[in-house]
C-alpha cells in the first residue's frame, strides 16, 4: 500500500470498483465505447486502487509481459485531477513493477494531451500517433 498525502493506493482484487471507476471517466466522460473498455483483460491483470478517505478515486491496471510491464486503464475522478494522484498512481504502479521478477521496463500508451505528465514522470514518447477507442494516443515507455 502507498499513502500520499491524503491518498491510499492499494493492489486490489475488487475489479467491480476499478471499473466502476472507469466507466465514469472513460465511457461516460470520453465516449470510449464499452466494447473498447471493458477488454477482457482484467481478470490477467494487476489493479490498483487509489482512494480518498472511503471513497474510491482513481485507478489502473498493470499488464506483464516478459520483461515489460503495461500499465493503462489509468483514471483519476475529475473532482480529485490536479490533487497529485495522476502521479501517485503512476508511482504506485512502478513500485509494483520493480517488484515483478524480470520486469525492466514499464511502458503505456498515453492519451496525447497527457504526454507531458507522463514525460515529468521518467517516460519518453516513442513512434506516431495513435488511435486507440477513437482519442489520439502515444506509446510511452521508461527503464524501471
Amino acid at each position: 500500500m502507498t499513502r500520499t498525502g491524503s491518498f491510499r493506493i492499494e493492489v486490489t482484487q475488487d475489479i467491480p470498483t476499478c471499473q466502476a471507476l472507469r466507466r465514469v471517466v472513460f465511457i461516460e466522460e470520453q465516449g470510449v465505447s464499452e466494447a473498447d473498455e471493458l477488454d477482457g483483460l482484467d481478470g490477467r491483470a494487476i489493479h490498483l486502487l487509489a482512494w480518498e478517505g472511503a471513497c474510491p478515486a482513481g485507478t489502473a491496471r498493470i499488464l506483464v509481459k516478459g520483461s515489460e510491464g503495461k500499465i493503462g486503464r489509468v483514471c483519476v475522478l475529475p473532482e480529485m485531477r490536479g490533487t497529485g494522484l495522476g502521479a501517485a498512481l503512476i508511482g504506485a504502479a512502478l513500485e509494483v513493477l520493480r517488484k515483478q521478477p524480470g520486469v525492466t521496463e514499464a511502458c503505456l500508451g498515453a492519451q496525447s494531451h497527457a504526454t507531458g505528465f507522463y514525460e515529468k514522470l521518467g517516460f519518453v514518447a516513442e513512434g506516431e500517433e495513435f488511435l486507440d477507442a477513437g482519442i489520439p494516443h502515444r506509446h510511452m515507455r521508461r527503464a524501471l
